[in-house]
């Protein structure tokens, strides 16, 4: 074959893989009913934005660091001093300007209540909220919770109407769902991202104590914390918390309905109610379970003394195989019901025991600890420190008997609002309420911390001991 006859067979190939390359091609079309599909999806991605974006809120937040220096030796001060320079005053903190994001969940009686991220304001000594049409308005703390990075701060906006999201129902999620965020990614505001729920249930992420996370590939970013996760509704069924770092397409949020439950305690009680049950658990892995004969559960560990649930008859080495009457698959499964249990309500609790199953029942606790944020929040607004009067605290001070109950007391920070009232160290805050009408006693700080979470800009009046003699005093938020 000479080079002419090689250059034609060549030129034949080339035109028969070109006809039929473009006849493949040409065959893959979109049909109008594709578009259809495709358009309707946007549609609904547009809608939602829509939807949800006046009501999602930007956060900037002003922090004070505190600095702790090593002691500078003399000789230091003294080589400054004996040229005729004064030794340079080294700042002890520096103020941390941080952003983040929230949503505007309800509006009432002139406050507007967003809920945010526990990390994006937990530090602040400034929160400065900004709305979607510009305004901008200073916020107030109403109350966090650490355990489960959640926060609800309000800001005063009178008779103006503020958009609010609509909460979905965060159990009733699939993984594969489509989901929108929105947020304020490295101060690009109101920024929207969609995707889809990659996993439910995640934990054991060290993020937080409590931990029961969606997980979702919907782009989200620093500065996206405390912004909200949507379905295609528009529904809230997520606050946007974390980031794997160096990695793609691995966002964390809290549930809606674990935000529910904070938000409704703080609104209600000034804190979180928690269940407690007071045991030490772990998770029964393969062989444990081999061993013991079950397929699910939580081995105790240890159990409390003079906890519910020693007082309800579990005992170490117990395995927790069904919790009033549902399965327990885990460690965090088993947390969350009993967090999730009002206090005081009595419970099924099946273990397996010495290869027996054994049915007992037991009177859920409250959770220690669970009044110290909302209360340290509150008290350090008005710079007070206060404590319960204990009978030792009665005899030591030598209160008459006729006082029955109260609160002692024992700071007064300077220039603070409690110091503005008149309140001093040594004072004992026995009722307090809003007007004189519906002034109750002050039995405990949960009192006191009610009392100054619905009184709002227009203070709390407190009945105050001092002395032999009674007093009245307004204490107001500072301004």
């Amino acid at each position: 074959m000479n080079t002419r006859q090689l250059l034609k067979c060549a030129l034949t190939v080339v035109t028969t893989l070109s006809l039929t390359t473009s006849s493949v091609f040409a065959s893959v079309q979109a049909t109008e009913k594709d578009y259809s599909v495709a358009e309707s999806l946007q549609r609904v991605f547009e809608t939602v934005a829509e939807k949800v974006k006046p009501a999602v809120v930007n956060i900037s937040t002003v922090s004070e660091v505190k600095i702790n220096h090593p002691p500078i030796p003399p000789e230091f001060r003294d080589f400054f001093h004996q040229f005729g320079f004064p030794f340079p005053e080294i700042p002890d903190h520096f103020q941390m300007r941080a952003l983040g994001s929230g949503f505007i969940v309800k509006e009432e009686k002139g406050w507007a209540y967003i809920l945010t991220n526990n990390h994006v304001v937990s530090r602040a000594k400034v929160i400065k909220v900004k709305l979607s049409d510009g305004s901008v308005y200073r916020a107030k703390v109403v109350g966090r919770d650490p355990k489960t990075d959640v926060a609800l701060i309000k800001i005063k906006v009178g008779n103006k109407k503020v958009p609010t999201v609509e909460l979905g129902d965060s159990d009733k999620i699939k993984v594969g769902e489509f989901v929108i965020a929105v947020g304020n990614p490295y101060g690009l505001n109101w920024t929207v991202t969609h995707g889809i729920i990659s996993a439910k249930g995640r934990h054991g992420l060290g993020l937080n104590p409590i931990e029961d996370f969606i997980q979702t590939d919907a782009a989200i970013n620093p500065g996206n914390s405390g912004g909200p996760l949507c379905d295609i509704h528009g529904r809230v069924i997520g606050i946007n918390t974390a980031i794997v770092r160096n990695a793609q397409g691995l966002g964390f949020a809290v549930p809606i309905n674990i935000a529910k439950k904070v938000m409704n305690d703080l609104l209600k009680y000034g804190k979180v109610i928690r269940g407690w049950l007071g045991v030490y658990i772990e998770d029964v892995s393969p062989e444990l379970a081999q061993k013991f004969g079950v397929k699910h559960g939580v081995l105790i560990t240890k159990v409390m003394p003079g906890s519910p649930a020693e007082k309800g008859g579990l005992k170490s080495g117990d395995i927790i195989v069904e919790f009033n009457g549902e399965p327990v698959k885990n460690v965090t499964d088993l947390q969350l019901k009993v967090i999730n249990t009002p206090p005081g309500e009595r419970v099924k609790v099946t273990v397996i025991r010495d290869g027996k199953r054994k049915v007992l029942t037991v009177k859920i606790g409250q959770m220690p600890g669970g009044t110290s944020v909302a209360s340290v929040d509150l008290m350090g607004k008005y710079g007070l420190s206060v404590q319960k009067l204990t009978p030792e605290l009665r005899k030591k001070l030598g209160v008459p008997d006729w006082i029955k109950h109260g609160l002692l007391v024992t700071s007064v920070k300077p220039g603070s609002p409690a110091d503005d009232a008149g309140l001093r160290e040594g004072d004992i805050i026995v009722e307090a309420g809003i007007t004189p009408r519906t002034m109750k006693p002050v039995r405990s700080i949960d009192d006191l911390v009610k009392a100054l979470s619905q009184a709002g800009d227009s203070g709390v009046l407190l009945k105050v001991i001092r002395g032999e003699g009674v007093i009245y005093v307004v204490l107001k938020p500072e301004e």
